[in-house]
């Protein structure tokens, strides 16, 4: 049975990750269109979640958490919009690094993810419901 509690902190462990990952997600996606209010500002940079195992010594196994949430040093995009506050002197505007795309697609695999790790305890928690009755 303690094994079974094991396999629960690890899932537990892949949800609470994949949650963190589906926030800066949202976050991302909520700033698709914002800008700079000035022509020398910059806009929203998007943000990449990674990852790393722990040793969790309370239970003897490795666990996932989130190491660092840290900024996409990728480019900004820029649109032509020569009447929008922040234009530069070309009429450009630096836009978010932000695809939408990229995001859904993102957002579609931690959900699976936190889908998979609440497969996980379900099971181990069928399991384990069914050893206790088995013992009665």
């Amino acid at each position: 049975m303690d094994e079974l509690k094991k396999v629960q902190g690890i899932a537990l462990s892949g949800m609470k990750a994949q949650t963190e990952r589906l926030r800066v997600i949202s976050e991302n996606l909520a700033n698709v269109d914002s800008t700079a209010q000035t022509p020398d500002g910059t806009p929203y940079r998007r943000k990449v979640v990674s990852f790393k195992n722990e040793l969790d010594k309370t239970i003897g196994a490795q666990k996932v958490k989130v190491d660092k949430v840290r900024p996409d040093t990728s480019e900004y995009q820029r649109r032509y919009d020569p009447h929008h506050p922040a234009a530069d002197k070309d009429g450009y505007v630096l836009a978010p690094n932000v695809n939408p795309l990229i995001e859904m697609m993102d957002m579609r695999e931690a959900q699976r993810s936190y889908e998979a790790n609440l497969a996980v305890i379900s099971s181990s928690k069928q399991l384990l419901s069914r050893t206790v009755d088995m013992l009665k």
